[in-house]
């Protein structure tokens, strides 16, 4: 018994899901023109579309601008759309996780220069690895710095060797 599904499985996409996939591909068209010059590099993509991404950093109307991202859209049906988009996935997590350590180091340089009980014995504890004679250093002397309200050279100091601490990790 036939319930009706098969029937439009045959039909060619509706003129509002052609709309959605158009907008989709101009979104990941605007994606790509939000890259540097490096990572862009990374992409595998024709030359018509690099050029198209290029001249928009070039293009400084609104409207133009608008027009600009359909062109590159419109380029974007000729390309790897799948491929892109892990790329672009993969790009994402990473600079993600390279915020989420920038958070981390942070938290334990403040940690450290409030002087909260037993954060010096913690970070000991979670990076063995430390040289605790030039941390103590460093922290003893960003915390002058802060008492004496001069410019955060150790401080800066201490955020490169915790830093630095984590990544050995």
């Amino acid at each position: 018994m036939n319930d009706g599904r098969d029937d439009f499985a045959d039909l060619p996409p509706s003129k509002s899901q052609r709309k959605r996939d158009m907008h989709a591909l101009q979104a990941m068209g605007e994606q790509l023109v939000k890259l540097n010059e490096r990572q862009l590099a990374e992409f595998d993509l024709p030359a018509d579309l690099r050029t198209a991404i290029e001249e928009m950093h070039r293009i400084s109307k609104n409207e133009a601008r608008r027009r600009h991202l359909q062109y590159i859209g419109k380029l974007m049906r000729k390309v790897d759309v799948e491929a892109i988009t892990l790329q672009l996935e993969a790009m994402e997590s990473k600079n993600h996780l390279h915020v989420q350590h920038q958070h981390l180091t942070e938290q334990w340089r403040d940690r450290l220069l409030a002087a909260e009980p037993g954060a010096l014995e913690d970070f000991i504890a979670h990076y063995p690895q430390v040289d605790i004679q030039h941390l103590r250093q460093l922290l003893r002397m960003a915390q002058k710095e802060q008492a004496k309200n001069q410019p955060p050279a150790h401080a800066r100091k201490l955020f490169r060797y915790v830093r630095d601490c984590l990544l050995h990790e």
